[in-house]
């Protein structure tokens, strides 16, 4: 494919306009549409975008023959039959986060994708960013050894939803860089959640993975806490990662840390029979150098490039359908008082 790929944006408000300025400054992109149900929105981004058409209709969007690809940054429940339309009519799509809202939805999706031989593509933003990248990376190398655990922590007060809870809009974030930096897929999921501030709601919850060989991962979300953290620790058998997205600068720390265990068997003494050896190694940290730039940026080079190039991208179909799987999984768990939902 050569030329431009001509791009409507469906849905402007909170993320959209981060993804209409990406694919303006992109030189492979050509803006054609912006639609939003909010006039005055449409408004002050046209004269923003004085050569972009707008329209509060998304089917005068799909109906233009010059549109090969639409971005969608709509509420979640609204993904599944934007995105089919949008692939029926022909065009590639990028989805916001997370893919659908089910497990059927994304699967279909994928199916009518594949049949039409379009790009179908999750803006799972989080893995174009410099530091997961970069732990990516290390993590492939071997440095860390067999990994241990994965930990995560995403809590800040507000902003509550009225249409999905604190699992749904904040997990797909840590769900897709574990994804991404794990081969390993979980076994099984249980979550618990609670509802402080509206009923059907869940604003705290605790997700717990279980992968073969022993390896857990663990999450806490919370829409309830008085202060914002976006903290990761990744440990493996040799060295550990912490990984802070608040630092402004040192992101990701390496530590060559760890514990080594040795059992010695002690003769005929049954009491004594094994004997646990520990050693604690402590050694040096180091802070990689990362891409400071902006990971929507990748997001947008990413789609333009799988259609120019006719490949999957990146955050294709089913890694959003791994994610909504996740989603939909500790969902049931906590609407089952937290039991064990077998993947």
């Amino acid at each position: 494919m050569t030329g431009k790929t001509t791009i409507g944006v469906i849905g402007c408000g909170y993320w959209g306009p981060n993804l209409l300025r990406n694919f303006a400054e992109n030189e492979s992109a050509e803006l054609r549409w912006l639609c939003d149900l909010d006039q005055n929105r449409l408004h002050t981004l046209g004269r923003r975008y004085p050569a972009v058409q707008t329209t509060t209709d998304y089917k005068q969007l799909l109906a233009d023959p010059q549109v090969s690809a639409v971005a969608i940054a709509t509420p979640v429940w609204t993904h599944f039959s934007f995105a089919r339309e949008a692939l029926e009519a022909g065009k590639h799509v990028l989805v916001e986060k997370p893919l659908t809202a089910n497990v059927a939805e994304a699967e279909e999706l994928i199916e009518i994708a594949e049949r039409h031989q379009l790009v179908l593509m999750v803006d799972h933003t989080f893995i174009y960013t410099g530091a997961v990248r970069k732990i990516k990376e290390i993590v492939q190398s071997g440095e860390l050894g067999d990994l241990l655990y994965f930990d995560a922590t995403r809590i800040n007060l507000g902003l509550f939803q009225d249409d999905i809870n604190v699992v749904w809009d904040l997990a797909p974030h840590d769900f897709s860089i574990m994804d991404f930096m794990i081969d390993l897929q979980p076994e099984a999921v249980s979550a618990v959640g609670s509802c402080h501030i509206k009923r059907g709601i869940e604003n705290i919850a605790y997700v717990l993975l279980r992968f073969p060989n022993e390896l857990l991962a663990h999450f806490h979300f919370n829409w309830l806490s008085p202060v914002k953290i976006r903290h990761t620790l990744i440990a493996g058998s040799r060295k550990m990662i912490v990984y802070d997205d608040i630092e402004p600068t040192e992101k990701v720390r390496v530590y060559d840390r760890g514990v080594t265990a040795t059992r010695s068997e002690q003769g005929l003494d049954k009491e004594a029979a094994y004997r646990t050896l520990v050693s604690y190694r402590t050694g040096d940290v180091w802070v990689p150098k990362l891409d400071s730039t902006e990971a929507l940026h990748y997001v947008c080079v990413e789609f333009l490039s799988a259609i120019a190039e006719q490949r999957q991208p990146l955050s294709d179909g089913r890694a959003g359908l791994r994610v909504v799987r996740l989603l939909a999984a500790a969902q049931e768990s906590i609407d089952h008082g937290g039991m064990a939902i077998r993947l």
